[in-house]
């Protein structure tokens, strides 16, 4: 009855009788009928909107009743009792009359509302639609008494507030409130389950468009990146407990990341305030990033306003980190005072790793990210359009070669996980072997390579990108070519069309009017020979194999069709490259090369290849048996006009001829019962050519120079015709003795007769070499041609001769081992060959593009030469010869030049290297174990060395010891016991040696260096090496006497006084330690961050700093200890001077950014700075007095600019330590002089004498005045 009276009251038009009447109902009986109303659903809005018409807010009683109302329904609502659009219309009218009700009843709503978020009574919490417009309505009253006194609406509502019911942003919050806020939601990321973080991020970035994007940005992501350190603790404890159990599963949180990372792309999209903020961010942090910040930074990159400035941000991270890693790597220093951190690249490809769950929007980035790195850190062009070393490096060693190699690893990645960016990837990598053809594109060519070993199934759904490539073969540079082939060589054994395209465009090629052209054809057709193998071709474990083993094995199809068809395919090409045979020199030299390789890869066409050589060879070949010389070296020559060519490599031709037919005699001696009629054309041409060879090798021992034309009166001049002729003739007629030498030496099985052809053979090559050597013309370098001989030649050639023991091959092997020269020569070709792996990654002949089987024949080599020199050293061999001559020497030139070369071609096998003499193996030893037993070794012979009178100091030999033994030493772990030995040995060599050798001096104090800066810091070493050099040369002020000190013997006079051993040395270590100083400087520069923390965090942060500060303080006052040395010293004029002036310079720049020594600097370095410098300058300009030549006066004068600059820095240090002191209220200048004016240059001895010489001739004439205070 009640509902239907105040309904209808409330029709009416009298509204007193409507207020009278609620006004007679007590608050119970009006609640039960908004109750009853509400859940039977009926005139609920009728009733509410009765109630508000009789309660006017103006009245107390209204005000009562409405407030009533609100508190009764908010309850209601939240019950879930009622239907949910009659919660909703209820709220609905609550909120329309919000705005009316007078400040005490707002602020008890917003009480309740408080009361029961804190109490968890909130139920369904449909009411909290109502929240946000209640607050606002009190944040615009105003001041108002609530409670025991009078608060600011909103305060006592922000200070209860809780995040965690929030679903609305249209709350009006001062700054302060709004950071309480923020702060507040990013402590409540820590209590929510995972899948309630999105949610809770998209708001906050809302809430962040009114402010404190800084503080939301940073939150979130600090927040991701400690969950994925918890991840990877979790990933690493399972790996070693060998449980698999996660507080978070990682692809649930990878997804969670990744909505994250699209609501804040999104934000950011709409507000280009926080993309900027956020950038900003990153730059002040010293990139300091994270996995979930590189990938937010990747997706930020394809909004366009940002893409150039993220991989700015990217790249110039990258490389910052890397060099700072190799700082870091190279200074035990700076190891001790940092700990180890995870680096910036396995983020990235953490990164790309993440990014396989699902993270679409981060892909496009990675692959952008790893283009950018390979262009801008990839090989550049070396002078005059040269490219640079060739050969693949196997490891990345400098930031650059790093940070190209992490821009492949990336794009490698990404192309195994993500197939829709596999056809970019292509594309891009394909377009820039096309299109980059100035620059070296190796490390996209070994990208390739990688892709196409890692998924070639997957690569032949995109192979017709790599068909268009093949038709700019012709147009591209050899090595491109060669490199593209290769890398593409197993696709060709399973897609018949990509090979059927290649042959096309090779077969063109071939008539192509650019001889890189013809090359790039042959090049193809090559490779084409070696990998299609004809049936009953030898298998790939019995031959020679010019690929990776790796490529081979992923995909090696050989179907019956194959093996069936390839004969066929393989004689056409046989006959297309006969053609080559007509061309220029250089593309049959290819030929040549090449030959060798397919017929060990393709033994059914070792027929084919031998009578085509045979052919060749005899165009060139005298038949006539008494004529001399047997090869017409006329016919290898050609001319246009008054220039000479060569058409014939001669030599080349008879060396692969020479290979090939010892090869296939070798094979088919096991198989020589198995001879069928087919073999008897190739028994034939064998014959033949064994018989031709013999016949040449008779007849070129018989031939005398003049034979040739070619005696010491012949003409060697490179500007005639004739002179170029000559040397052309002289290096095939050299090649041709070098190769019937190996040819003979193989087939003679230990004979003594055939052993002394090959020593005549040898003196005949030689006599030419020397005749060469001399005729080459002055100023040009002696350096022999390069040899024919294999490496495998020459490692079985070095063993024959000093290793093997055998009783009947002792007589023959006498022979040889008699000749010194051929002991020279045979040890001399091994260090050529090894020099040629080192600087190309491979090496002329058979085996040579190999990588296994050079690998083995270096270790032969090594083991040889080791025991050669350790069993024979230089003092016992023949003193008639000089020193630098002697076999021991070029054997440990050789060792020295291995070395390097494993480490950088083989890293990974040093071992197998070192235990190449070692019968147990490299299983049994440790890298640091073999590399402390070969350093022992090479420490006795230095010791040897250093024991003798100086008269028999052999510095050629001491050079290369000390720097064998500083290759070798830095492949020992730094924190071992034999690390530490070398150390001491090294210390007390440089203390008790005093042989008076710049060289070996340098040398050996660059050891001590280099090992000492990763054993401790290096300034206490300098400033004993500074008191020493003082000792040596004298103080600046000639009336000093310096005390006498010696801590190391090896400065002397003579290695003190030339400025560019020991000065120098000293000064670059000097500038080492000032780099490390300015690195730390500027870290702790970026960790100031310009925000206000808390006072409790800034205590913290001193706290642990305060042991970076003190390091630095003690570096900077034992170098300026040691530098006070150094600028006391009579320095001769020059280079040292120049650079001492240089480093102080640098110092009072590092002291004007930390003023920790400022007694120091102040009472011994700068007044000595002075003097110091007055020194150097009257030095300088005394030798200007004496007659010398302009260009030794422009020298001088250059020495002495760096006089300004020091004084420049000088007197900035001291203008901010004034200005400190007046900031400190510390007078920071009392420990320093002010320095004198230094407009003019005045003598102050000088003026002294003359105005004494002044006053005496003028006593006589006026009464004496008083001196002026000088």
């Amino acid at each position: 009855m009640m509902m239907e009276k105040i309904v209808s009251l409330s029709d009416g038009e009298n509204i007193d009788e409507l207020q009278q009447y609620l006004s007679s109902l007590t608050d119970d009986q009006l609640t039960m009928v908004v109750t009853n109303s509400a859940l039977k659903g009926k005139d609920i809005g009728a009733i509410v909107k009765a109630i508000f018409k009789g309660s006017p807010p103006s009245t107390p009683k209204g005000a009562s009743r409405r407030l009533l109302l609100y508190q009764h329904c908010i309850p209601l609502c939240d019950s879930g009792d009622l239907q949910t659009e009659v919660a909703s219309d209820i709220l609905g009218l609550l909120m329309l009359e919000t705005h009316n009700l007078p400040g005490p009843s707002l602020a008890q709503l917003a009480s309740l509302f408080v009361d029961a978020i804190k109490t968890g009574k909130m139920g369904n919490g449909k009411s909290m639609e109502l929240f946000p417009t209640v607050l606002t309505a009190l944040a615009s009253t105003e001041a108002l008494s609530y409670g025991k006194g009078t608060k600011t609406s909103s305060k006592p509502i922000g200070r209860n507030f809780t995040i965690q019911y929030y679903h609305d942003t249209y709350v009006p919050l001062s700054p302060e409130e709004l950071q309480f806020l923020v702060e507040k939601v990013l402590r409540m990321f820590l209590k929510l389950d995972l899948q309630e973080i999105p949610p809770l991020v998209y708001q906050l970035l809302l809430l962040a468009a009114k402010g404190c994007k800084k503080q939301v940005l940073e939150g979130i992501i600090s927040y991701f990146t400690e969950q994925d350190l918890r991840q990877k603790e979790e990933q690493n404890n399972g790996e070693i407990s060998d449980l698999e159990v996660q507080s978070v599963p990682e692809d649930q949180l990878r997804h969670v990341e990744g909505t994250a990372i699209l609501h804040i792309v999104f934000a950011m999209r709409l507000d280009h305030e926080l993309g900027r903020e956020f950038l900003k961010s990153l730059k002040g942090s010293q990139g300091d990033l994270c996995p979930f910040s590189i990938a937010l930074l990747l997706s930020v990159a394809r909004i366009p306003r940002y893409e150039e400035q993220v991989f700015e941000l990217l790249k110039g991270a990258i490389s910052k980190d890397l060099k700072n890693e190799q700082l870091r790597h190279g200074s035990k220093f700076l190891q001790d005072l940092l700990p180890q951190r995870c680096s910036l690249a396995q983020m990235i490809l953490d990164t790309v790793k993440n990014s396989v769950f699902g993270w679409d929007h981060v892909t496009q980035g990675l692959v952008q990210l790893g283009f950018i790195l390979m262009d801008s850190f990839g090989p550049k062009a070396a002078p005059f359009g040269k490219t640079a070393a060739e050969g693949a490096i196997v490891t990345a060693k400098t930031p650059t070669q790093q940070a190209c190699r992490l821009g492949g690893q990336v794009l490698l990645e990404g192309f195994k996980m993500h197939e829709p960016i596999r056809v970019e990837i292509l594309e891009q990598v394909l377009n820039r072997l096309v299109t980059k053809t100035a620059t070296p594109v190796t490390h996209f060519i070994e990208l390739l390579s990688d892709i196409v070993v890692s998924a070639p199934m997957i690569l032949l759904e995109s192979s017709s990108k790599v068909t268009e490539t093949f038709d700019h073969l012709s147009y591209l540079p050899l090595a491109t070519v060669q490199g593209l082939l290769k890398a593409v060589q197993p696709l060709l054994k399973v897609s018949m069309s990509m090979k059927d395209a290649l042959i096309l465009v090779l077969r063109k090629a071939m008539f192509s009017s650019q001889l890189d052209g013809r090359k790039s054809a042959l090049t193809g057709f090559l490779l084409l020979l070696k990998n299609f193998r004809v049936l009953g071709s030898l298998s790939s474990s019995q031959a020679s194999q010019t690929i990776s083993s790796s490529q081979v094995r992923s995909v090696d199809v050989h179907s019956r069709y194959n093996s069936a068809a390839n004969e066929a395919f393989c004689l056409e090409i046989l006959s297309s490259l006969r053609r080559c045979l007509g061309q220029q020199a250089d593309v049959r030299l290819m030929l040549y090369e090449g030959f060798h390789d397919v017929i060990r890869r393709n033994s059914q066409l070792a027929s084919s290849i031998m009578q085509t050589l045979l052919s060749q060879l005899r165009r060139y070949y005298e038949p006539e048996q008494d004529l001399l010389p047997p090869v017409k070296l006329e016919s290898c020559i050609s001319a246009q006009g008054d220039q000479v060519f060569l058409q014939e490599p001669l030599s080349h031709l008879l060396s692969c001829t020479v290979h090939c037919l010892l090869w296939y005699q070798g094979m088919s001696q096991p198989n020589a019962g198995e001879s069928d009629n087919d073999d008897d054309d190739e028994g034939g041409v064998q014959a033949e050519l064994q018989s031709l060879l013999e016949s040449i090798t008779r007849r070129m021992i018989k031939c005398e120079l003049e034979d040739f034309e070619l005696d010491k009166s012949a003409e060697f001049s490179v500007v005639s015709s004739v002179g170029v002729k000559n040397s052309i003739y002289a290096v095939l007629v050299m090649g041709v003795y070098e190769v019937l030498m190996e040819y003979n030496f193989t087939k003679a099985n230990y004979s003594k007769s055939v052993f002394e052809e090959v020593l005549e053979l040898f003196k005949r090559y030689n006599k030419m070499a020397q005749i060469l050597r001399e005729k080459s013309g002055k100023g040009k370098s002696s350096k022999s041609p390069r040899s024919l001989l294999s490496i495998g030649f020459v490692s079985t050639l070095l063993t024959a001769l000093f290793r093997d023991s055998t009783q009947s091959r002792d007589e023959a092997l006498t022979v040889l081992r008699s000749s010194g020269d051929f002991l020279r020569y045979s040890v001399s070709v091994a260090l050529q060959k090894v020099t040629q792996l080192e600087d190309t990654g491979h090496t002329d002949g058979p085996d040579g593009q190999n990588t296994d089987k050079t690998f083995r024949h270096l270790c032969d080599i090594t083991s040889v030469l080791m025991w050669r020199y350790t069993n024979i050293p230089c003092a016992v061999e023949d003193a008639g010869k000089e020193k630098r001559c002697s076999v021991s020497l070029l054997c440990l030139e050789g060792l020295l030049r291995i070395f390097s070369t494993c480490l950088l071609r083989y890293p990974a096998r040093l071992v197998q290297l070192l235990s190449a003499n070692d019968s147990h193996g490299p299983e049994k030893h440790s890298v640091t174990e073999k590399t402390s037993f070969y350093i022992r070794q090479f420490q006795r012979a230095l010791f040897t060395q250093l024991s003798g009178v100086e008269e028999d100091f052999n510095s050629k030999e001491a050079q290369l010891l000390v720097n064998i033994l500083s290759v070798l030493s830095r492949q020992l772990e730094p924190s071992s016991q034999q690390f530490g030995e070398v150390i001491t040995w090294t210390v007390k060599v440089c203390k008790e040696t005093s042989f008076e050798d710049a060289a070996f001096s340098k040398g050996l104090l660059s050891l001590l260096f280099s090992l000492h800066v990763l054993y401790k810091s290096p300034v206490s070493l300098l400033l004993e090496l500074c008191q020493d050099i003082h000792s040596q040369l004298g103080d600046i002020d000639q009336d000093v006497e310096v005390e006498q000190q010696s801590h190391f013997a090896i400065v002397n006079m003579k290695t003190a006084a030339p400025a560019t051993v020991s000065g120098l040395l000293v000064l670059s270590q000097v500038g080492r330690v000032l780099d490390e100083v300015d690195w730390l400087i500027a870290k702790k520069k970026g960790q100031l961050v310009p925000d206000k923390p808390s006072p409790g965090d800034a205590t913290q942060a001193v706290r642990q700093e305060d042991p970076v500060e003190k390091a630095l303080t003690l570096q900077l006052g034992a170098l300026l200890t040691a530098l006070n040395e150094l600028v006391q010293t009579a320095l001769p004029p020059g280079v040292c001077t120049n650079t001492l002036l240089g480093e102080l310079s640098r110092t009072y720049t590092t002291l004007t950014t930390l003023v920790k020594y400022v007694k120091l600097s102040g009472s011994h370095l700068t007044p000595q700075c002075y003097s110091f410098i007055t020194y150097v300058y009257w030095g300088a300009l005394n030798q200007q007095t004496v007659y010398c030549s302009p260009v030794t006066k422009v020298k001088l004068l250059r020495e002495t600019k760096a006089i300004p600059n020091l004084i420049y820095s000088i007197e900035q240090y001291e203008k901010y330590l004034i200005t400190l002191s007046k900031k400190s209220k510390v007078n920071l200048m009392q420990y320093m002089k002010l320095s004198t004016s230094r407009d003019f240059r005045i003598n102050a001895a000088t003026l002294e004498s003359a105005l004494q010489e002044q006053d005496d001739s003028q006593q006589s004439q006026e009464p004496r005045k008083k001196k002026r205070k000088q």
